[in-house]
């Protein structure tokens, strides 16, 4: 039988490239996306040993570069089964009024029309096919309103609001959609949100044990291999220390 195929965007650290390495152990085919090729390369290299490993590298933002890129696929990866609709980031974190404009666009055009884009580009296959699953990354962001957050905040309730569209738009076509929502995981997300000041980055999980990525990975796999009846259509994950965006128990 031939291996299933997954998209997933934002592969080149973090959930994404957990998210990659967890398929490969299960024997689905890869197209990892990104806007670093050496880190893309190094991961196909890493995962061919496992499965078929197919590389694409572009923004996300960037509406053409993402339409070229899918339109190139060879025709070996053109069936794409899974799509994991999971690169996203944070731009700084500051009241309204406060906020930098040049931010509010890059969480804007990333989250959202990132996504929107890459969806658009592969899902008149699925319809074609009658079958597909789709995977939103959302956020605890996108579920609750927290100081400073504002416009990443609503980035991520739009992509809640895109997530259940979606699954009221494609169900009659047998795609199956659903939102996975993290609670704090630590990766690369701080880092960028503090614009490389990793001092306040790393401060974000001290005195508590975070989620890590591969924590993230297992809930994905587990949602897109359910069996054909079952749609996760919704789920919340965070650490157990964490109640909210703003109720963390640390010990520090």
């Amino acid at each position: 039988m031939k291996n299933k195929i997954a998209f997933i965007t934002g592969a080149t650290s973090g959930i994404g490239k957990a998210t990659a390495t967890l398929f490969a152990e299960h024997g689905i085919d890869l197209i990892i996306c990104g806007r670093r090729s050496d880190r893309l390369n190094e991961l196909q290299a890493t995962l061919s040993e496992k499965v078929n490993v197919h590389t694409l590298t572009f923004d996300v933002r960037d509406k053409d570069k993402v339409f070229k890129a899918i339109e190139s696929l060879p025709e070996d990866f053109k069936n794409i089964d899974i799509l994991i609709n999971n690169a996203g980031n944070a731009h700084g974190l500051a009241p309204i009024d406060q906020g930098e404009i040049s931010d509010w666009e890059a969480m804007l055009d990333i989250n959202v029309k990132g996504l929107l884009y890459v969806s658009k580009a592969i899902i008149p296959g699925m319809i074609n096919r009658k079958s597909g699953r789709i995977i939103n990354i959302g956020s605890t962001a996108g579920k609750e309103v927290y100081p400073n957050g504002n416009v990443y905040c609503a980035s991520k309730h739009a992509v809640d609001a895109i997530n259940q569209g979606m699954r009221i738009d494609l169900h009659a076509h047998g795609i199956k959609v659903g939102a996975i929502n993290p609670g704090l995981v630590e990766t690369e997300f701080s880092n960028v949100r503090f614009k490389g000041d990793k001092t306040k980055a790393d401060a974000v999980y001290k005195g508590f044990t975070p989620l890590k990525p591969e924590d993230i990975a297992d809930v994905i796999y587990f949602a897109i291999s359910r069996p054909a009846h079952v749609n996760i259509a919704d789920l919340i994950v965070m650490p157990s220390d964490q109640a909210s965006s703003t109720i963390v128990n640390k010990n520090n």
